[in-house]
């Protein structure tokens, strides 16, 4: 193995400063939708946490890592977001869901929600 291969975070501080961008606290509803078998499935769930790449949502669901859905939530009383994201944490009932089809205009109107928030890391 190459000594440039960077080694996976082994600890929470350690993760943290690999972030590719700082989360914040979220505390809203977030509908996830994805297709189970031949019919789509949706489920209620809490954002705990939002950045600029994604969104932490607590499901009372099990869900494989990989799996692609759509995520429906609004920010700060707007209109509702349909985002195509996809599933990339998992742990426990706390789902990590990196954001696919994010438009330039919507980014611009996430990182300015997000200068509202309270960070957590």
């Amino acid at each position: 193995m190459s000594a440039s291969t960077p080694k996976p975070a082994t600890n929470q501080p350690e993760r943290r400063r690999r972030r590719r961008h700082p989360r914040f606290r979220g505390d809203f509803r977030v509908t996830v939708k994805f297709l189970l078998g031949d019919n789509y499935q949706s489920l209620d769930g809490h954002c705990r946490d939002l950045s600029e790449a994604g969104i932490g949502i607590l499901l009372a669901a099990e869900l494989n890592v990989g799996e692609v859905g759509d995520l429906n939530f609004a920010l700060g009383g707007e209109a509702p977001w349909e985002l195509r994201s996809v599933l990339r944490y998992r742990r426990g009932y706390h789902y990590g869901f990196e954001f696919l089809s994010l438009t330039p205009e919507r980014r611009d109107h996430l990182k300015a929600f997000l200068k509202g928030l309270t960070p957590i890391d």
